[in-house]
This record gives C-alpha cells, structure tokens and sequence, in this order.
C-alpha cells in the first residue's frame, strides 16, 4: 500500500501511466481489428460473447506475464546466431506470430475475392468456424502483441503496478469498442479488405522484427492512419453519390 500510494504521488509515474496506456491502446487496435474480422464469421447471436470472452481470457494471459515479467525480460537472450543475427526466443515469436497473421489474412483475402460476401455467415461458413476455434486464434495473437507490449514497457518504467493498470484501462477501452467496430467492419465490405491489408502489413513488420530488421512503428500506423483517411473519404464520396436523384 505504502509503495502504491509513493507512486501515486510521483509526477513520473503518472506520466509513464499516460505513456503506457496509449502504447497498450495502440497495440490493441491491431488485436481489434483481428478480433472483429474473426469474430464477424460466427453466427450474429455468438459474436459480441466471443468478443468479450476472447478479450477477457486476453487481459489474463497479460497479467500472467507480467507476473512472470523478470522471466519475459530473459527472453531476449540470444540463443543462437545466423546471418550475423542472435536470435532469441522474442525473436523466434515474433516470426511465428507474423507468419501466422500473413497466413490469416491472405487466407482472408482469399475467402473475400472468392466470392463469399464478407460480414455474411453462410451455413459453411458457420460449420467451418467455433467460437472455442475463434477464440484460440484471439489468444494465439495476443501471445505475440503482448509479449512484445511487456518487453517495451519494462524499458518505460519498473514499477509492475503502473503495468498492470494501463493493460487494465487498455483492455476496458478495447472491451467498449469492440462490438462498434466490429459492425462497423462488417457493415462496409471495402473496410474489410483494408483492414486485412492491415494485418498483412503487422504480419510483415512481426516477421522483420524477428529476423532483426527494425521497423519505426510510427511509420506503420502513419500508413494505416493515411489509408483508413483515404478510405474515409472514398466512404464518403460513395454515400454523396447513392443520394443524388438520378
């Protein structure tokens, strides 16, 4: 109690809060954009439950790791060399979270030029996706942005309890804003396809992290920031267009 209420009065441990909740809401669009487009395959009665548990199970799996955060740190050892690059066991998740996530959208894609209406569960649609299925996917992801999310915040600060309080107000925010976007997502079909450009674009900047080539995350979410704007005004245009009398 004497420690919380130090850091309560300490003007650096505020700010390392502010710092830290952006960081983890920030991250936590990449999670929501996944959980959505996943999410938005079941069927309509099953979607926001899905939602909240995945997002829910997600908030205990980071609280497990920050338990074990002295653990997580060693993880950036290396553990072997190739090419002139130490891998260690972040590195080698990294790649194996970005392999799976290009794998997931192009998959995606694939599904959505196929034909299939995105946002529309057939009865193969519904056949060929569970919740329990929905939800491994959501964790197996949020393995890897939390991994990662963990690793950069111990470099903020030491105190495990500013930690555990800006997942938390992270989580409450991703919990909110869930279920809007996800019918947002599923409500207009260009935004499906941008949004898994999206994921295949994290996919790739994962994978670089992990085979050591360092990517200015402010660069990626620049782009994503400038495609989702041109993608708001092509929305726009669309919807001026379908109410002019012709």
């Amino acid at each position: 109690m004497e420690e919380l209420l130090s850091l309560a009065r300490d003007p650096h441990a505020w700010a390392a809060l502010a710092t830290l909740i952006v960081m983890e809401v920030v991250l936590g669009i990449d999670n929501l954009i996944f959980i959505s487009i996943l999410t938005n395959k079941l069927p309509e009665a099953k979607r926001s439950n899905a939602r909240k548990i995945g997002i829910g199970l997600a908030v205990i799996l980071r609280l497990v790791l920050l338990g074990g955060v002295a653990f997580i740190v060693q993880l950036t050892a290396p553990l072997f060399t190739l090419f002139n690059h130490g891998f260690s066991w972040r590195d080698l998740i990294l790649i194996a979270g970005g392999l799976f996530l290009i794998w997931k959208a192009t998959n995606e894609i694939h599904d959505n030029v196929a034909g299939e209406h995105p946002g529309v569960t057939t009865a193969a649609g519904a056949a060929g996706i569970t919740v329990v299925g929905v939800i491994g996917q959501i964790l197996l992801l949020d393995l890897v942005f939390s991994l990662d999310s963990i690793i950069t915040a111990v470099g903020m600060t030491d105190d495990v309890p500013i930690m555990v309080i800006a997942v938390l107000v992270a989580v409450g925010l991703m919990i909110a804003a869930a279920d809007p976007l996800a019918r947002f997502i599923g409500n207009n079909p260009t935004i499906v396809m941008l949004a898994l450009g999206f994921l295949l674009m994290i996919g790739g900047t994962l994978l670089a992290e992990g085979v050591g080539v360092k990517i200015p995350k402010g660069y990626i979410y620049a782009a994503m920031a400038f495609s989702a704007l041109i993608e708001g005004l092509n929305m726009l245009v669309r919807r001026k267009r379908q109410k002019k009398p012709r």
